[in-house]
């Protein structure tokens, strides 16, 4: 199995621990991309997972690649020029302080890119499945038209497409999103949402539910999920149910409908203490994208990809450098935390 991720990837400055950005000395230095973080967690699973991008020629735009291809990333399609690496700035929360993002992306490399830079016909060839965010067209210039070429190759070519729609409203207005991604969801064959996402794109609101209060409705979530499925043609829609008690303490859940089957399937609540909460939807891709290549049944795969996601908000770095032994483990009950020995 081949796939392909497409996005932005960026480095990451931190502070040490939870110091805040007005108090730091130092930043912890590391890479990190929504779709560069399915792409990882692909690789670590065992699949052929290739990486597209633009980064620079120098040593910055380098280390970037050398940090995908540590984990087995394919990158031989990533394009060379450009100025610059984006950055995102990340102050980690704790207890009832949010964490907080402060991107520094403009006019970077992928940014910047033309559609000529992108042969799609070439990079899309033997591929099985390609995987985007709404990140990606919400940088602007030319990236909807370039997003939309590729999908328009992977509909010729019969590949399975998949989009998390991620809606930063930091990059575009709603407004935007919602003409943009309206256009480009008519290629994808899973949509992978949240609550906000779909509200904030779509104007498409679970009713009855405020994950704030921690009030969490399931058939309101049905109803998202059967509405962006029949908007757009979505053979399956996956919707994360985050309940937020505090920056350090989460409910973790998800749903995913299957419309050839019509059902609904919820997977099982993990109550998670947080290390790192970035790259937790991404983790949840990248499991859900494996799942479906390994053809588990609908609920398997809905499993999987929340205890992937699990695990992941216990590693610090965007990427999450966990197995499928023990992404399994966890599902079998292994989630105790005792010394494996």
């Amino acid at each position: 199995m081949k796939t392909v991720c497409f996005g932005e990837i960026m480095l990451r400055l931190n502070p040490n621990g939870y110091t805040r950005f007005v108090q730091t000395d130092t930043f912890g230095a590391t890479y990190g991309g929504g779709e560069a973080n399915v792409a990882v967690s692909l690789a670590n699973y065992g699949i052929d997972a290739s990486y597209v991008t633009k980064l620079p020629k120098h040593e910055i735009g380098q280390a970037a690649v050398n940090s995908l291809r540590r984990y087995g990333v394919d990158t031989r399609d990533i394009v060379r020029g450009g100025d610059r690496v984006g950055i995102y700035y990340l102050e980690t929360g704790a207890s009832q302080r949010p964490s907080k993002v402060i991107y520094d992306r403009a006019y970077s490399a992928i940014a910047m890119a033309k559609r000529e830079d992108f042969d799609w016909n070439a990079i899309l060839d033997g591929v099985n499945w390609f995987h985007f965010t709404g990140i990606t067209p919400a940088l602007g210039g030319e990236l909807p038209q370039i997003c939309l070429d590729a999908l328009k190759v992977c509909r010729a070519k019969g590949i399975t497409t998949s989009c998390d729609l991620n809606f930063r409203k930091n990059l575009w207005t709603s407004e935007q999103a919602g003409k943009v991604m309206g256009e480009l969801m008519n290629y994808v064959d899973v949509c992978i949402a949240n609550e906000e996402d779909a509200e904030k794109v779509f104007g498409i609101k679970a009713e009855n539910t405020d994950v704030d209060k921690g009030v969490v409705n399931h058939e309101g979530y049905k109803s998202v999920a059967k509405q962006l499925s029949d908007r757009f043609g979505c053979k399956r829609v996956a919707i994360t149910l985050r309940t937020s008690i505090s920056a350090n303490d989460n409910i973790w859940a998800a749903m995913l409908y299957d419309k050839a089957e019509n059902e609904y399937y919820f997977s099982r609540s993990y109550n998670i203490h947080i290390v790192d909460r970035v790259g937790g939807g991404d983790s949840f891709g990248g499991g859900l994208i494996y799942a479906c290549l390994m053809n588990k049944s609908s609920q398997d795969v809905i499993e999987f990809a929340v205890a992937a996601s699990c695990l992941k908000h216990t590693i610090l770095g965007d990427y999450n450098l966990v197995s499928v032994a023990e992404v399994e483990g966890l599902i079998k009950g292994g989630g105790s935390g005792c010394v494996q020995r």
